[in-house]
């Protein structure tokens, strides 16, 4: 593993932490890959196998109509999948297998979302791995963990991470309504971000003691680090962390108020007293800041669901284009809630590169979201996500398989 030099300013021509690692990724849909994607991020060469004839079926999501943007950037699979390789190949022939095993002999890292059944039914378990490379890292994602009565169960995030690992519950609403569902993919990337770190963790231990390691990450895992305070909470309290209605909560300046234009402003001023004055000058409002019912945080928590009805009607009367007048320079923390299009857009979004313009195959440009890792103030992604087997026959040319083989093998179905 080769290190950026910490003299390296930005903009310089420099080595990525993880150039010269190799990894041979066996998994779909997005939380393993995701872990794939940050590694190819962080400089690792990163093998995506995909089944000759369906690849990662994630490919097909757009095509089908399921989700928007059919005839232009295959958002689903460029965001977990960029910066890889992909090779197709029939890991269950028996040729299809020993190509494998083979990138398994030159790899560094074995990631893989396969069911424990299906790995050992493939032959492609840890004993099998680790008989053709013993000093190969082992990286497992999990819908429910890696021991248990459930090992061996399949696991979106909406399933194992959203609702088994209490979020959802979490942000159900008080009047006992539907629980909110999450966004697309909302678990599958935190967890394979820590999937990734998992890996970097386990090289560091390899290159200082010889010892790979076997990495396990699981859904339902990252969710309760997801909502660790909650948890811990509840298990020292034996009840439940109290939510509170945004219109008393117990601290009226750390809430979230609408504007007249229904935008919505979010304030967190847990030194309330410290920042009291001021923002009520701000507002406009500095009546508040000598009424008896409000001068200090004891008595603004007595009289909370007053207090946030008077900065309600407040806010509530001008635009955000005001209240952002009226706040610059405001040493409280506070903020705009943007819509997914407006960070786009955002100046310090821009002015960090967390959102790297890449091309497509097609040449489409769009933007990804950067890993949130960077390494000497640069940003990470620079290459698209592969095409369905694109690198099939230069991968196979490196491990050294000659021509006549890969033509013997496509003949075979053992590779796309």
């Amino acid at each position: 593993m080769s290190n950026a030099s910490q003299t390296d300013q930005p903009g310089e021509q420099q080595s990525k932490v993880l150039e010269g690692v190799r990894v041979v990724e066996l998994a779909a849909w997005t939380f393993v890959p995701t872990s794939g994607a940050v590694l190819a991020d962080w400089g690792a060469d990163v093998l995506k196998v995909e089944h000759p004839e369906t690849g990662d079926p994630q490919r097909a999501l757009i095509s089908s109509g399921m989700v928007p943007g059919a005839g232009q950037v295959n958002h689903f699979i460029e965001q977990p999948n960029r910066g890889k390789r992909s090779i197709g190949i029939n890991v269950g022939t028996p040729e299809g297998l020993e190509v494998l095993m083979k990138l398994i002999e030159t790899a560094d890292v074995f990631i893989t979302n396969l069911l424990p059944d299906s790995r050992e039914r493939l032959g492609v378990d840890v004993d099998a791995v680790r008989a053709r490379n013993p000093k190969i890292i082992y990286a497992r994602g999990h819908g429910y963990g890696s021991q248990g009565d459930e090992a061996n169960r399949g696991g979106f995030d909406l399933a194992a991470y959203w609702a088994r690992g209490g979020i959802g519950d979490a942000y159900s609403p008080l009047d006992g309504g539907y629980p909110p569902i999450q966004r697309p993919a909302f678990g599958d990337l935190f967890g394979g971000f820590a999937l990734a770190s998992g890996v970097a963790a386990a090289l560091f231990k390899r290159e200082r003691t010889g010892v790979p390691s076997v990495v396990d990450v699981s859904l339902l895992n990252t969710a309760m680090w997801q909502i660790s305070t909650d948890i811990v909470a509840a298990g020292v309290t034996g009840a439940p962390m109290p939510k509170f209605d945004l219109s008393e909560m117990p601290n009226p300046v750390t809430n979230i108020y609408r504007t007249s234009d229904d935008r919505h402003i979010v304030f967190v001023l847990l030194q309330a007293d410290r920042f009291w004055a001021d923002v009520c000058t701000r507002l406009g409002r500095e009546d508040l800041i000598t009424d008896e019912r409000y001068s200090s945080a004891p008595v603004r928590f007595a009289n909370r669901k007053d207090c946030v009805a008077e900065l309600r009607k407040t806010i509530g009367s001008q635009t955000l284009t005001h209240w952002e007048k009226q706040l610059e320079g405001f040493d409280g923390v506070w903020d705009v809630m943007r819509t997914a299009l407006e960070v786009h857009d955002d100046p310090q979004v821009v002015a960090n590169g967390y959102l790297p313009r890449l091309v497509d195959g097609a040449g489409h440009e769009f933007a990804v979201v950067d890993s949130p890792v960077q390494f000497d103030q640069r940003p990470n992604a620079e290459t698209r996500a592969p095409e369905h087997g694109e690198h099939t026959e230069l991968i196979l040319v490196e491990a050294g398989i000659g021509w006549d083989e890969i033509a013997e093998l496509k003949a075979k179905g053992a590779i796309l």
